[in-house]
C-alpha cells in the first residue's frame, strides 16, 4: 500500500483501494465488471468493501454505490437508494448496510437466509460484517452478537452467540 492509499479490500479475484483523496482504484478480474472504470468516478468515498465478484462503496453523504456481478441482485439499484448508511459489508452474493438508526438492511441472495427479513429486525446495531460466503453478523450496542445466514458449519449456531465478554468501543465510535 503506498502513501496515497488509506484502505484496501479484496474480492474473489479483484482488489480495491480507497485513496487519500477519497477515490477508488481497482485491479484484477474484469469479467463481471469488478474493475469497470466507470465506477472510479465516485468521489467522497469513505469506505469500500469487496467479496465474491462485487464491491460496495459508502459515500460521505450516506449513500451506497455497488458494482460487479449482479446475478443475485447484490448490485440491484433498487437496494442502493439508502441515504443514511454508516457502514457497508459484502458477502459472497449479498450486501449488508448499517443505518444511522442502528438497523440493518440486506440485499442479494436469499439462498441460505442471508437476506431473510426475519433476521433484519435487530436494533441498536453498532457493527456489521459478512463472510466470504453465506452468513453475516451484527454486534449490538449491549455487546451481544447476532448471526444470520448459513448454518452449514455452525457459524450461526445459537450456542456460540451467547458471548458476554465482547469489548465495546467508546460510545459514539463507529467501527470500520
Amino acid at each position: 500500500m503506498n502513501k496515497n492509499t488509506q484502505t484496501i479490500a479484496c474480492g474473489y479475484s479483484h482488489s480495491v483501494a480507497l485513496t487519500h483523496n477519497n477515490t477508488i482504484k481497482c485491479w484484477g478480474d474484469i469479467r463481471y465488471n469488478e474493475c469497470d472504470p466507470v465506477h472510479f468516478t465516485f468521489t467522497d468515498v469513505i469506505q469500500v468493501v469487496c467479496s465474491g465478484r462485487h464491491s460496495t462503496a459508502l459515500l460521505s453523504n450516506g449513500t451506497v454505490k455497488c458494482w460487479g456481478n449482479n446475478d443475485y441482485n447484490q448490485c440491484d439499484p433498487v437496494h442502493l437508494a439508502f441515504t443514511n448508511v454508516i457502514q457497508v459489508a459484502c458477502g459472497h452474493i449479498h450486501s449488508v448496510v448499517l443505518l444511522t438508526d442502528g438497523t440493518v438492511k440486506c440485499w442479494g441472495s436469499k439462498y441460505d437466509n442471508q437476506c431473510d427479513p426475519v433476521h433484519l429486525t435487530f436494533i441498536d446495531v453498532i457493527q456489521v460484517a459478512c463472510s466470504c460466503r453465506y452468513h453475516s453478523v451484527a454486534l449490538l450496542s449491549n455487546g451481544t452478537v447476532r448471526c444470520w445466514g448459513s448454518k452449514f458449519n455452525n457459524q450461526c449456531d445459537p450456542v456460540h452467540l451467547t458471548f458476554t465478554d465482547i469489548q465495546l468501543p467508546c460510545s459514539n465510535t463507529v467501527l470500520w
